[in-house]
C-alpha cells in the first residue's frame, strides 16, 4: 500500500545547450514546470505523509528562478539533466520516486531510479 504526493512549481530561467548544434545553442529562456513525485507508505495522525506546504517551500527553494542556468550549473542544463538534479536535491529529505521537468506544455524530461 501506497500514496503517491505530486507537487508542482514553476520558475523561468535561461539556457543554451552546448554541443547542440541547432537554435536551442542559442541562449533563450522557458517557463519550466517541475513535478515531484513522492511515495509516502505511512501516514500520521493527522492522515498525511507529508505536509504539501513544505513540500512546496523545499521545491522553491532548489528552483533558480530568473537565472542563466549555465552561469549556476556545471552540467549542460537540458531538462533531462535537470529532472536528474532536482531529484537529488529532493531526494535529500523525500523518498522521491521522480522528477519531471517540462520545458513546455508538450516536451518533458522525467528522471527516475525505478525505470
Amino acid at each position: 500500500m501506497a500514496w503517491i504526493l505530486r507537487v508542482k512549481d514553476k520558475f523561468s530561467a535561461a539556457h543554451f545547450l552546448k554541443d547542440y548544434h541547432g537554435k536551442c545553442e542559442k541562449i533563450h529562456g522557458h517557463t519550466f514546470e517541475v513535478e515531484v513525485y513522492i511515495e509516502v507508505r505511512e501516514l500520521n495522525q493527522t492522515g498525511i505523509g507529508f505536509d504539501f506546504i513544505e513540500i512546496k517551500e523545499k521545491l522553491s527553494n532548489i528552483l533558480p528562478d530568473h537565472k542563466l542556468l549555465n552561469e549556476i550549473y556545471d552540467f549542460n542544463p537540458s531538462a533531462e539533466n535537470l529532472s536528474r538534479h532536482f531529484y537529488y536535491e529532493l531526494k535529500k529529505y523525500y523518498p522521491v520516486k521522480k522528477v519531471v521537468v517540462w520545458e513546455s506544455e508538450n516536451a518533458s524530461a522525467e528522471y527516475s531510479e525505478d525505470i
